[in-house]
């Protein structure tokens, strides 16, 4: 009887496991199916929704010009959707519909202001969505001559996100998923939602400065089919880059010396120019990433830098509206959001598509804001690429 006491504990141990997996289990299946499957407001901004686009608009104001040239004062009308309608504000008697960027593919009908409404003392328009088209999209878009930001609205962002993580995993996963859990992770609060605001508006505001280069950057996203994602030598070469990149953004944006931040830059110079020549990248492959990098990697570059200038900057002060929201944070998780960052880049070098390019083209970011003053200005200019640029950094 001795010699089977162990035993017993060990099953007692392993059914209170197996208790706990199961009563996990059923607590995800039940607060999935609890999520709401619809905007709390269909047919106009909700309160909740103004404060946030209020807030968007504020914080680029106040800080954008900080962050990047222009920037803040630049006069760009945003476009958020949810499942039903598209809403535009900062726009006074806008024309039709909108067009896709680069596309121009036209979308939309003649916009029709929202009764008994206004955002910031003004109109704002909608007009309802064709659900049978893919017409939406967080990027930047065209309406008129003007480019606007376009983004989902703050109530559908976790329905949309939820949504499709449903559409792309079997029904037995989703409901062994925490999607309320990983959805607030991906999508990080007011703060987060604010910090996309921005990068998308950065993009609308490289259409007005750089259109032509923007287009020819958004174009050679034809060749994420062509690209050798799932080579070895690469995906170890690109870890390489990527660790010293991690590092990089680290210092670039800490108090190290700016002789260690040269040092990391000359060492990616180094790691990047070997691991083209050594697999023999052809132009139009490494043209694809620098154009991947500029366009990608400077809005998520505006995107965290915008979030961290409102964590620095102890005299800004967010609109008192959107202080209720509950998970807003006031921009003081930003060490988390930029640790969690650092930790992300090197897991990019197994991954495939343009989502590698967000990082390395931030980090080579914030390398040239200790290195090249006023390179900003310059990567505007037609030919100007963020590496070539650190070449110049570090002497050649």
């Amino acid at each position: 009887m001795k010699r089977n006491k162990p035993n017993r504990g060990c099953l007692n141990i392993l059914l209170i496991i197996v208790a706990l997996l199961l009563a996990l289990v059923g607590l995800a299946y039940w607060d999935n199916h609890a999520l709401p499957a619809a905007s709390p407001v269909i047919e106009r901004l909700s309160a909740a929704d103004q404060s946030r686009l209020a807030e968007a608009f504020h914080l680029r104001q106040s800080l954008g010009d900080s962050v990047w040239p222009g920037f803040g004062s630049a006069d760009i009308p945003l476009l958020a959707f949810n499942e039903r309608y598209a809403f535009l504000v900062g726009l006074p008697d806008p024309p039709a519909g909108w067009r896709s960027v680069p596309q121009g593919e036209q979308f939309g009908v003649a916009w029709q202001p929202v009764p008994d409404e206004t955002f910031l003392g003004q109109v704002y328009y909608r007009q309802e969505l064709d659900t049978s088209l893919d017409t939406t999209q967080n990027y930047a878009v065209q309406i008129g001559k003007r480019y606007a930001a376009s983004f989902t609205t703050g109530d559908y962002a976790p329905i949309g996100l939820a949504n499709e993580i449903r559409s792309e995993l079997s029904p037995v996963l989703v409901d062994l998923l925490p999607l309320r859990q990983y959805t607030r992770l991906l999508l990080r609060g007011v703060d987060g939602y604010l910090s996309l605001a921005a990068h998308e508006s950065y993009h609308a505001f490289t259409g007005m400065l750089a259109p032509q280069k923007l287009a020819q950057a958004e174009r050679a996203s034809r060749l994420v089919t062509s690209y050798p994602w799932a080579e070895q030598p690469l995906i170890a070469a690109w870890r390489e880059e990527l660790d010293l990149l991690s590092l990089s953004a680290e210092v670039a944006w800490g108090e190290t010396s700016d002789a260690e931040v040269l040092d990391l830059a000359r060492r990616f110079l180094a790691q990047r120019a070997a691991r083209r020549l050594n697999l023999g990248l052809s132009r139009e492959l490494i043209a694809y990433e620098q154009q991947r990098e500029w366009a990608e990697g400077l809005a998520r570059y505006v995107e965290l830098a915008v979030w961290r200038q409102a964590y620095l900057d102890k005299e800004y002060q967010p609109l008192p509206e959107v202080l209720p929201l509950a998970d807003f944070n006031a921009y003081q998780g930003f060490p988390q959001r930029f640790a969690q960052e650092l930790d992300q880049i090197p897991r990019m070098a197994s991954a495939e598509g343009d989502g590698r390019f967000y990082y390395s083209g931030f980090a080579q970011a914030a390398l040239l804001d200790r290195l090249l003053p006023g390179w900003k200005e310059r990567a505007m200019q037609e030919g100007v690429l963020l590496d070539d640029l650190l070449k110049e950094a570090i002497g050649g």
